[in-house]
């Protein structure tokens, strides 16, 4: 058999390139403009490589009994893993994957293809655009991660935002988002505002060295009108080999302090990560 060799693809939004990695057979390593994006095991799909991905893995883990099918709306693809996770640990699940950048779905599924009866649909669609038309009530979980090059887009981080992902998500539904910030934080504070103003359950899953303002990095955002399973989260995230918090309650809202929600006219991107901070050697 011959051995896998890395492709290299102008997309939409950059160059993409899928490398194999030497230690696993069939697993691989999605990159735009040297940022990694995704890492997805063909054999494995419930593997996560990545820590971000591993905790909104968990998160997904406790959002319903054990193998429970789910409807999810992923925004944002990159090389599919979350939902080739939630078609491994919850079949039967129905999943819509909506992806703005056309060149990189291509190359996705192109090389990755997703396994048959997945319950996986791709959309190469805006974000923004696909919840607007969708329709309320319609997702048991919304999943944002959408990063325009390496910065969430402006017309994803705003209070108007916000409350078509709530309008799309049933009454018990689960909202996730994957941001990234450094102190002082004023994204990301301003994010849990625009949540914080129409859910009444909000929490948030960061390594203490990225809450202490000790480097940029990844933080995970829940919010729902139910109840969240905060002490399962923080027994599987301080679990890791990179272990993380669980902010909620009065902590949490002492985090956000004075930040206030964001209109579409005030929304801006999330901030320009640090040189070397999510790239590869």
């Amino acid at each position: 058999m011959s051995e896998p060799i890395p492709v290299s693809r102008a997309v939409d939004h950059g160059t993409a390139k899928l490398m194999p990695d030497v230690d696993r057979d069939r697993a691989w390593l999605l990159t735009v403009d040297g940022a990694p994006q995704s890492y997805v095991d063909l054999d494995e799909p419930e593997h996560l490589e990545f820590e971000y991905a591993r905790r909104l893995g968990h998160a997904l883990d406790v959002a319903a009994g054990p193998g429970r099918a789910l409807d999810v709306l992923h925004l944002g693809g990159g090389a599919l893993t979350l939902p080739r996770y939630v078609a491994a640990t919850r079949p039967g699940s129905r999943q819509d994957v909506i992806e703005a950048d056309r060149g990189l779905l291509g190359l996705v599924t192109e090389h990755l293809p997703l396994p048959p009866a997945s319950g996986i649909t791709t959309h190469a669609a805006d974000a923004r655009a696909w919840l607007r038309a969708a329709p309320a009530d319609s997702a048991d979980v919304v999943i944002a991660d959408v990063f325009g090059g390496s910065r969430v887009p402006a017309h994803l981080t705003s209070l108007d935002y916000a409350r078509e992902a709530e309008r799309v998500l049933r009454p018990d539904g689960l909202y996730l988002a994957n941001l990234a910030d450094a102190t002082p934080f004023t994204f990301l504070r301003s994010q849990l505002a625009n949540f914080a103003a129409l859910f009444e359950h909000l929490a948030l899953i960061a390594e203490p060295a990225v809450l202490r303002g000790r480097r940029f990095g990844n933080a995970i955002v829940l919010a729902s009108h139910t109840p969240l399973p905060t002490a399962a989260l923080t027994r599987r995230t301080a679990a890791d080999a990179f272990p993380a918090r669980v902010e909620r309650g009065t902590a949490l809202s002492e985090f956000i302090g004075a930040a206030r929600p964001l209109s579409d006219t005030d929304a801006v991107p999330s901030p320009e990560p640090p040189a070397g901070s999510f790239g590869i050697g």
